[in-house]
């Protein structure tokens, strides 16, 4: 069977739970949702007050809806034994009837690690612990009886971690902020159109044979459904607009404003330009974006 380009994937959508303060919160969130169409529902994994387990929020949103697949956007590794990790893992696998996604990523807010009391290692030391922890997990859901991995998603911009997903991921996430240079660590902007187009050419080179193969997710980081565009830049621009320039943040594929037509054929065009088709917004922007998603899979 070939496997299908980038840009001729069906489109799928997700987004990140958060926390919900109740079981009937999240039932109502889940099923809305998948009312709209949504694919997936992903628990995000911080630590501190009012946070939620990331693991236990996918069973939970499993539970609540009969479609959604369900996972991680993503674990941070540090927080994680592999033997630990691979034993939750089947255990969702089983009570989910496989509906799990498992996304991995090294982890960047240092002063999670700090508060907690873990080590927060080199970039280089936590990239190695994201590969060995793969190796292993998937070792030993070998040794579970009936049991086939779950589909891996790795995310990251870095050049480290596209190669790993490139080599070892069935869903690559690309997000949309990067370090800016010469800038104290977690001192971040936006990608640029252009900054994605290289990244995503990169994949596809580290990728070789496997391009195909594998699934491209952009995580969206701000939604605004409206008639004027250059005006929800505009606002956008206080949040996110720090080294860009206006034009560069009407263009940025992480970014998704105007009206829905607007919005929905600019989701089409980062499928044909990036090969994204899958697209995951935080749960803020679930109930935004959720009416368009009918009108994008109208125009296709």
């Amino acid at each position: 069977m070939t496997a299908m380009k980038a840009s001729e994937r069906d489109f799928r959508f997700g987004f990140t739970l958060g926390t919900h303060y109740s079981r009937q919160e999240l039932t109502d969130t889940c099923r809305r949702a998948e009312a709209y169409g949504f694919d997936s529902a992903v628990g995000v994994d911080h630590l501190g007050p009012n946070r939620t387990s990331p693991l236990l929020a996918a069973m939970a949103a499993a539970y609540a809806c009969e479609r959604l697949r369900v996972g991680s956007y993503v674990l941070n590794i540090g927080f994680w034994n592999p033997s630990v990790l691979a034993r939750d893992v089947a255990t969702l696998m089983r009570l989910t009837d496989g509906r799990l996604e498992l996304g991995l990523g090294t982890g960047l807010l240092k002063y999670q690690f700090d508060d907690a009391g873990f080590e927060f290692q080199s970039f280089q030391q936590r990239y190695e612990r994201v590969a060995s922890t793969v190796e292993k997990v998937w070792q030993l859901l070998e040794a579970e009886q009936g049991m086939t991995r779950p589909p891996l998603l790795i995310g990251s911009g870095g050049e480290r971690l596209v190669r790993l997903a490139a080599e070892r991921a069935d869903i690559f996430s690309l997000g949309g902020r990067l370090q800016v240079a010469g800038q104290p660590p977690a001192t971040l902007r936006l990608k640029t159109a252009e900054e994605t187009d290289e990244r995503v050419e990169y994949f596809a080179k580290m990728a070789g044979g496997r391009d195909d193969e594998i699934e491209r997710n952009a995580f969206i980081l701000g939604v605004e459904v409206t008639d004027d565009r250059r005006a929800a830049a505009e606002r956008a621009m206080e949040d996110f607009g720090a080294y860009l320039t206006m034009e560069q943040m009407l263009e940025c594929p992480f970014l998704l404003l105007g009206t829905e037509e607007e919005i929905a054929r600019q989701i089409i065009e980062s499928r044909e330009r990036y090969g994204f088709s899958y697209f995951s917004v935080q749960r803020p922007h679930m109930d935004v974006l959720g009416p368009v998603l009918k009108r994008v899979r109208s125009l296709v």
